[in-house]
């Protein structure tokens, strides 16, 4: 099986100009068509309102509403919602311009603000699909957009209809969906892996983090029982003992921020890594901040699963939805403490604890009052210090793997370009390729369920 997912590819052996400025050269045996020449709308009603409702999103395409949100609609009447079918195109008139189109995979309900399109002619609906969604129509597609503001913007029918595209003979559309159809096989596969080493590489550090803040690093270290369910045994040295009696919760609320603070908000402060940014000078504060220290440990006590823990290096300010925590008496490491409160199963516990369904919160009451490991100061240090080090090229890992996948999404989007436009030549190297395809599935289809259409 070929998994070479850069054959040689080849430009075509001549072309000519399109005739217009924006679309360039093609291929010269290629020629140039208003879309209006291709494509018809269709207008058709669901009359009794029965069908699945669909939904068009930018990643999966046309899905059932019910996967494509939490929400369920709450639509009662479908009857004038449009019917789409498989072969038609179908296109979010407020969303062209941003490549808002797709293929149904089956017949269902739309909403009447879509349109849908049906084929004049004998063609390859899918390659369309994926020109469309190009660059260099995207752009055309936001520049004949009507509306008040640009996200009202409508691009409709006659606007759509007037556009050039680029349209090579019918076995050609077919070869270049087959080609692409095989390289998004390939591609699906290999953001898999990546995602999957990610998500390892998250566990391997969540595991490395827990056992260092709870056994600590002697593996000779004698142990006992903590009697604390989660946290199991602790070396027979260490104390257990209550958190509001090592740290303290600190409320000291202002309304301003000094020219040499940072602000910190929720989504400053990413889950589960404790890296933050600053909100920048310009912020206006609608209600009391609060004021934190530098190697202050701020926890995110709305929903808590999501752990919001982080240690700044800075003095600032930020909004109450953080606890912040100072260590008392130097009994308690900072670097220590931010590790511990962002320890997997102190948070699964913590989390278990909150009250409000849609805002889930927790409370200092119960959090200070979680039993914790408290090892000699000196092991504190020692311990935070072997974490910096390991979980810094966990880390590394993990940086590089979302760089693959980033990488991978900027090829796949110049791949789809290049050969859709004729850039390059794929007749030769897409021979045979229709059984890799039909294998590639088969293996998808034995491993994790397909998120959806990449290119």
């Amino acid at each position: 099986m070929k998994q070479n997912l850069s054959p040689d590819l080849k430009p075509y052996p001549s072309y000519k100009p399109s005739g217009v400025e924006w679309l360039g050269d093609m291929p010269a045996h290629w020629e140039v068509r208003r879309i209006k020449t291709l494509f018809r709308e269709k207008d058709e009603r669901s009359g009794d309102g029965h069908g699945e409702l669909l939904s068009l999103t930018r990643s999966h395409g046309l899905i059932p509403q019910t996967e494509a949100s939490n929400r369920i609609a709450s639509i009662e009447d479908l009857s004038n919602y449009k019917v789409c079918r498989p072969g038609t195109l179908v296109m979010n008139r407020m969303q062209a311009w941003s490549g808002m189109f797709a293929v149904p995979s089956q017949k269902g309900l739309i909403s009447p603000d879509y349109s849908v399109f049906e084929l004049v002619s004998e063609s390859e609906v899918k390659y369309f699909e994926r020109l469309f969604k190009t660059s260099l129509l995207v752009g055309q597609f936001a520049q004949r957009s009507r509306g008040i503001g640009s996200g009202f913007n409508r691009l409709y029918t006659a606007d759509f209809g007037s556009i050039p595209a680029i349209v090579p003979p019918l076995s050609e559309q077919t070869a270049i969906v087959r080609y692409l159809d095989w390289a998004d096989e390939l591609i699906r596969r290999y953001i898999r892996s990546r995602e999957r080493l990610i998500e390892l590489l998250e566990e391997y550090r969540q595991a490395v983090i827990h056992h260092a803040v709870t056994r600590g690093l002697d593996p000779d270290v004698r142990f006992m029982p903590s009697g604390i369910e989660w946290l199991g045994d602790v070396p027979a040295h260490w104390e257990v003992r209550r958190l509001k009696f090592s740290v303290e919760n600190v409320i000291d609320q202002t309304q301003k921020r000094k020219k040499h603070e940072i602000y910190l908000a929720m989504e400053h402060v990413e889950s589960w890594t404790g890296k933050y940014g600053d909100a920048g000078a310009d912020v206006a504060f609608d209600s009391q901040v609060k004021r934190f220290r530098a190697e202050d440990v701020l926890f995110g006590k709305l929903r808590p699963y999501l752990a919001k823990v982080t240690r700044p290096d800075r003095a600032g300010v930020c909004v109450g939805e953080f606890l912040v925590l100072r260590p008392r008496n130097c009994t308690m490491s900072p670097s220590y403490l931010e590790r511990l409160m962002r320890s997997k199963p102190i948070i699964d516990t913590i989390n278990a604890s909150t009250f409000g369904a849609k805002m889930p919160r927790a409370d200092w009451q119960f959090i200070g009052s979680m039993a914790q490991p408290l090892p000699p100061l000196s092991e504190q240090i020692a311990i935070s210090a072997y974490l910096d080090k390991t979980t810094a090229d966990i880390d590394a890992a993990i940086d590089r793997a979302r760089r693959e996948i980033e990488l991978l999404g900027e090829y796949r989007t110049r791949l789809v370009a290049d050969v859709v436009t004729g850039q390059v030549d794929v007749r030769e190297a897409e021979v045979g390729l229709s059984d890799e395809v039909d294998a590639l599935k088969s293996q998808n289809a034995m491993g994790e369920p397909d998120k959806g259409n990449y290119l």
